[in-house]
């Protein structure tokens, strides 16, 4: 079986006028764990398109300076590395390999190679997490010194070790005021730090915005190649089998034609997890509704002063980003 072959196979069902990209991103799954031939094959797959912004998810611990310079050739301008934590026993817990030590060497070789947009992922949340473990993270992300931070609060996923866990009375979630307490000690001490926040997990430095994970919040479109993937024309949802095996048979596991009123649900859900929140009159104009009309629910979170309208732009407040799942199910 040559998965990258079918790969290969999948891109060329693309038409050719649809393969003017602003942004790519390689991701899911860990493909920094190919060895360089492999990360060569798939990077000439794209070789031709030169986009704004070509991003690559790397663990610390399988980073090398080959792989550096393998980037750099084939115009990789963005790092996404899944850090999760600075703290060795949580990391640990959770079954990453890395030491805090790959992080920095990957930062400094990456940065030496010129390729500085570089965005670390952070959990907070986990079991175990004090206050304490957090600033500890925060005090080494400072030292790094990059310009993009992903700070996710842990989610029970299925088919995941935590849940696992979970269903056998093993893991215990922490309640949600510390997880509230934690999150706004992360805005805040981020802040500081002179990130700027534009999303509710995502924050950064010069307006180094992720370009293409602003495609899903602005539920723009998005071709997707390969095991897993998904993508997005507008209207239509797609994914593909995560087998390999069925995916050398046939590359799509389902096609989900959305309804106007999924549509407008996708676009509120998404949309406000931006700090910027949503054009509500481009919307009310584009799917023909009147918004606060439609979904009456909303008055209490206006009048609990948890979302607002600022400049044309229906947005969660402060208060609200901490109650956003709240919210967010008022259009589901």
């Amino acid at each position: 079986m040559n998965i990258s072959i079918n790969l290969k196979k999948e891109y060329m069902t693309i038409p050719s006028h649809h393969k003017l990209f602003d942004t790519i991103y390689i991701g899911g799954g860990t493909p920094s764990m190919l060895d360089t031939n492999q990360l060569r094959k798939l990077f000439e797959l794209f070789k031709d398109m030169n986009p704004i912004e070509y991003t690559i998810e790397v663990n610390p611990e399988s980073y090398s300076h080959e792989k550096g310079l393998l980037f750099k050739e084939y115009g990789v301008n963005r790092i996404s590395l899944g850090v999760q934590s600075f703290d060795q026993g949580i990391l640990n817990y959770i079954g990453r390999k890395h030491q805090t030590s790959d992080v920095f060497y990957a930062v400094n070789d990456l940065k030496k190679l010129g390729i500085d947009n570089i965005s670390i992922d952070l959990i907070f949340s986990i079991p175990g997490q004090t206050i304490k473990t957090i600033e500890h993270d925060l005090t080494t992300l400072k030292q790094l010194d990059v310009n993009h931070v992903s700070y996710y609060a842990l989610i029970l996923e299925e088919k995941t070790v935590f849940y696992h866990q979970y269903q056998q009375g093993l893991f215990v979630q922490n309640d949600s005021d510390l997880e509230a307490d934690m999150y706004l000690y992360v805005m805040q001490k981020l802040s500081e730090l002179g990130f700027e926040q534009y999303e509710i997990s995502n924050f950064c430095k010069n307006k180094l915005y992720s370009r293409h994970n602003s495609l899903y919040w602005s539920l723009e479109p998005y071709l997707a190649i390969g095991a897993g993937a998904h993508g997005f024309d507008g209207k239509i949802r797609y994914h593909n089998h995560r087998n390999l095996i069925d995916y050398y048979q046939t590359f799509t596991k389902e096609i989900i034609h959305c309804e106007e009123e999924t549509l407008l649900s996708d676009a509120l859900i998404f949309g406000l997890r931006k700090i910027k929140g949503v054009n509500i009159n481009e919307l009310n104009d584009r799917f023909k509704v009147d918004i606060i009309e439609k979904y009456s629910e909303l008055k209490k979170f206006f009048d609990l002063h948890l979302i607002e309208i600022d400049n044309g732009y229906l947005r969660l407040t402060k208060e609200g980003i901490l109650l956003g799942n709240q919210i967010f199910e008022v259009f589901i």
